[in-house]
């Protein structure tokens, strides 16, 4: 490997510094000017961020009402998601990239939507009481030119460096690098993302993010009071949990059937905002009126009440899907069709090989116990090349014969280095 030229809560990432190592001089007035510019965009740093965070938000609502018609568990990193496929929309042209815009609700026109991830990126970080860890890479086919826009920018506001591997002669090498990639940057919680047959000779380009958070509660549980408990599956049938109890002060409302909490980390600028329905089989209407839009009307609402009980179950979860059919569902279908998928600005080969996504491939795992909560996704974009037809173009010397078929026997043979004489 080398070096190549439930339910989740809306966290506000605020407070983003303005590094200045500048020396005032002599002019005041040039002085307070420079203050002025800084603290103008460091104001409009947060108003972006913000405004990103948002359309990820609509997203993850967006994707969660196409999972939720699976049956079972479903957990996903949408920060993930909309990570690998914001990295992707620098290469993405034309109808390809508006489309991808839409889908994922992304706000701003190209080089300030990279600059507004850049900056949440760099705020999406490890804290005090937890740890938080967000990475990038691109996996790149040896010998392909990729254009240096195209790396550059995705180095600078999403870390993501670039790897030379050969999917062509050693696609399976290829397929473990990733993959041991993906578990480093998991704390080992993520494995086997990139299953056999997802990459062939035609993948040109494997794009990665890879997310891990560990935290402690503020107010851990105590494992004592922990009691085997009823988990209502259905309406008739339930099955015993290991079932976690505290009481105490916490974020909490409660109206028209819904009961919500915010449970904090260490630290308290990570939670868990958790929902449960009055009625036993109350999910699957609750979850029709989820929305971004919903949530913070909901989030608006929590207020700290006193000798609040909490029974939680401890759970440990992993899901994994391959989102491309989903994605086409909600207007991304350009770039997974090899016609008319337009990711020139990856490479200058994009369009004469038709390159395209042929799979988006999403894992995640999340545990939750009387300490707290670990948990790791992981989301690769997987582009290919298009098979050619074979074509043979003699626009260089060559050689040749004529042969009797008949008898195997060589009539004539040459060479042509110059076809004018």
């Amino acid at each position: 490997m080398r070096m190549y030229q439930r339910h989740g809560a809306i966290v506000s990432l605020l407070a983003l510094a303005v590094a200045s190592g500048a020396t005032l001089l002599t002019w005041q007035h040039g002085a307070h000017n420079s203050l002025a510019q800084a603290e103008e965009k460091t104001d409009q740093a947060k108003s972006d961020v913000q405004t990103v965070a948002q359309a990820n938000a609509d997203f993850a609502f967006d994707l969660y009402h196409k999972l939720r018609e699976r049956k079972g568990n479903v957990f996903f990193s949408p920060f993930s998601i909309s990570t690998a496929l914001a990295m992707t929309s620098a290469g993405a042209r034309g109808n390809t990239l508006a489309q991808m815009e839409k889908t994922l609700h992304f706000p701003f026109e190209q080089k300030r939507l990279h600059e507004a991830f850049g900056w949440l990126l760099q705020h999406t970080r490890s804290g005090k009481g937890y740890q938080l860890h967000v990475a990038n890479a691109l996996w790149c086919q040896e010998g392909v030119p990729f254009r240096e826009e195209f790396l550059s920018l995705n180095d600078k506001y999403y870390g993501a460096k670039p790897f030379a591997v050969d999917y062509i002669n050693n696609t399976e090498q290829a397929r473990r690098a990733i993959n041991e990639w993906v578990e480093k940057q998991t704390q080992n919680k993520i494995k086997e993302l990139i299953k056999p047959g997802v990459l062939g000779s035609l993948t040109r380009l494997v794009l990665t993010n890879a997310i891990y958070f560990k935290g402690d509660w503020a107010i851990k549980f105590d494992p004592a009071k922990t009691r085997e408990e009823p988990f209502f599956v259905s309406l008739k049938e339930s099955v015993k949990v290991p079932m976690m109890y505290q009481s105490g002060q916490f974020a909490f409302f409660r109206e028209a059937g819904v009961r919500g909490i915010e449970l904090p980390y260490a630290g308290k600028d990570v939670t868990m905002v958790l929902f449960v329905t009055d009625k036993l089989d109350g999910l699957a209407e609750f979850e029709k009126s989820l929305s971004a839009e919903k949530l913070q009307q909901w989030l608006s609402k929590l207020r700290m009440v006193n000798d609040v009980e909490v029974f939680l179950p401890r759970f440990r979860v992993t899901s994994e899907f391959q989102l491309d059919e989903e994605l086409k569902a909600l207007g991304m279908k350009d770039a997974f069709e090899a016609g008319q998928a337009d990711f020139s600005g990856i490479s200058p080969e994009a369009q004469s090989q038709k390159w395209h996504i042929s799979a988006v491939v999403h894992k995640a795992f999340v545990e939750v116990n009387e300490e707290g909560t670990e948990a790791a996704a992981a989301t690769g974009v997987v582009i290919k090349a298009v098979a050619l037809p074979p074509s043979f173009r003699a626009d260089r010397p060559f050689f040749f014969l004529i042969r009797d078929k008949r008898t195997n026997s060589i009539l004539f043979m040459g060479r042509v280095v110059d076809p004018r004489s």
